[in-house]
């Protein structure tokens, strides 16, 4: 029988030390929010409801979490009061009837849906209560978790600690669920009895184990749970988040030359036996076809790279550039909104947008379409088996046919037919006996000057 949940993210913190303007849980890591993060692993878990808790920042953070997830429901914490007090911000979702009650801060992007399903499943077995610990070698500033006769007894938080309490190395991991049924009753006889006078979520766990509930603790690694309070550690978590998306590349065939150089996002989609020289980055909506070589310094975003095709070094794909197989897209090129067809070739020094290129044709260096009048876009179509020479500008919208050839040093501003040259240059004057002339006289006015 699956068992309901409501999974509640706790995203209602200032976030004071990330000295920034923006709330906390819209700081991104992998080009995504951190909150967003967060509810995209509560989403592989098939979730019954889902709540977000918001405060500072709540229609950013709301509008945000919408455009993100549909059938989520918003609740705003107008107090800070504290997490226990954050969670029941939502008791209208809490008065529901659910099996489970998931609760997760909005600032730990880390965390993986394994850990949540582990979670659920103590849940699901005998217990009522459920946390997460990990080990550190340096607790400092974590709470602690209290254990007697080896059952959790308690979680006491780092400035209520006693000396002795400091001492242990088994830390609070900030995820917690619990059974329904019990939810509220618990939340409601949470205080505020201590030295910042807040309701603490984790104060549940004493009230737990003194009503005799089962109370049991999942042990995660620290790196899952790590939460973010200034812009250093969302730093360190990308660096993170990188390393593990990099293996996990790595693991399914991809080959990265020097994996620390390479950004990716968090949409990122890389096929087998694909290559990545150092420093790429990839934005969101990159999918990369197997075989493809991607070269150094290049820049891709919103891009389909098609099977076998090759990028760089230092090119630059935007948003909306589809290329198909074996295209080849080379040096200080840039391509926006570009359907490129198979085999063809942009080498080098080139701009290409809102454009549909066909197969096998050739886009000369220092080529450029000129899509943009002042006011609106243009699309320019260039068919198969075209060549276009170097230097060329070509002036959409327009219409260059299968097959057609463009002479270097062209403007064009008028439909090619298939089959036909184009030229559009001034033709070359040739005067001869003119140079030692031409050098006499600048000569002369510059010994003027």
């Amino acid at each position: 029988m699956v068992r309901s949940c409501l999974s509640i993210v706790l995203a209602a913190g200032e976030g004071t030390r990330m000295k920034s303007s923006l709330p906390k849980v819209l700081h991104k890591v992998a080009g995504l929010p951190l909150v967003c993060h967060v509810i995209r692993q509560i989403e592989l878990l098939n979730s019954s409801q889902l709540a977000v808790v918001v405060g500072v920042g709540a229609e950013d953070v709301t509008k945000i979490v919408q455009s993100f997830v549909k059938n989520v429901m918003i609740f705003e914490q107008k107090e800070r009061l504290g997490t226990a007090h954050a969670v029941l911000s939502a008791r209208i979702a809490l008065e529901k009837e659910v099996d489970d009650v998931l609760i997760v801060f909005g600032d730990t992007p880390l965390i993986e849906q394994n850990t949540l399903v582990k979670i659920r499943e103590q849940l699901a077995k005998e217990a009522d209560v459920v946390v997460t610990g990990f080990y550190t070698s340096n607790p400092t500033g974590y709470g602690r978790l209290l254990n007697k006769n080896g059952k959790i007894i308690a979680i006491v938080e780092e400035q209520d600690a006693s000396d002795e309490e400091k001492k242990i190395s088994f830390c609070n991991g900030g995820i917690m669920a619990i059974k329904g049924k019990y939810v509220l009753s618990l939340l409601d006889k949470v205080n505020n009895n201590n030295l910042k006078g807040e309701y603490y979520l984790t104060d549940i766990v004493s009230i737990a184990a003194c009503e005799g509930l089962n109370i049991q603790v999942v042990e995660v690694p620290f790196d899952h749970v790590v939460g973010i309070n200034n812009c250093f550690e969302l730093f360190e978590v990308d660096v993170l988040w990188q390393k593990r998306k990099a293996r996990d590349f790595m693991l399914s065939g991809v080959r990265i030359l020097k994996p620390e150089s390479v950004y990716f996002s968090y949409d990122t989609e890389i096929e087998s036996d694909v290559v990545i020289e150092p420093n790429v980055y990839f934005g969101s909506g990159v999918k990369v076809r197997s075989g493809a070589v991607i070269h150094a310094f290049s820049y891709l975003e919103g891009v389909v790279i098609g099977i076998d095709t090759e990028i760089g070094p230092y090119a630059r794909l935007r948003t909306g550039t589809e290329l198909e197989r074996s295209v080849k897209i080379g040096n200080f090129c840039e391509i926006k909104q570009a359907k490129i067809g198979e085999c063809s070739k942009i080498n080098h020094l080139s701009y290409i947008g809102d454009a549909e290129i066909g197969k096998h044709t050739n886009i000369g260096a220092g080529t450029i379409t000129c899509n943009y009048d002042g006011f609106n876009k243009h699309k320019i179509v260039i068919g198969d088996n075209t060549f276009i020479g170097s230097n060329s500008a070509l002036v959409s919208p327009l219409i260059i046919g299968e097959g057609a050839y463009i002479a270097s040093g062209s403007v064009i501003t008028e439909n090619v037919p298939a089959d036909s040259m184009a030229l559009g240059r001034a033709r070359q004057i040739i005067k001869e006996d003119r140079a030692e002339k031409l050098r006499e006289r600048l000569s002369a006015n510059k010994k003027k000057n």
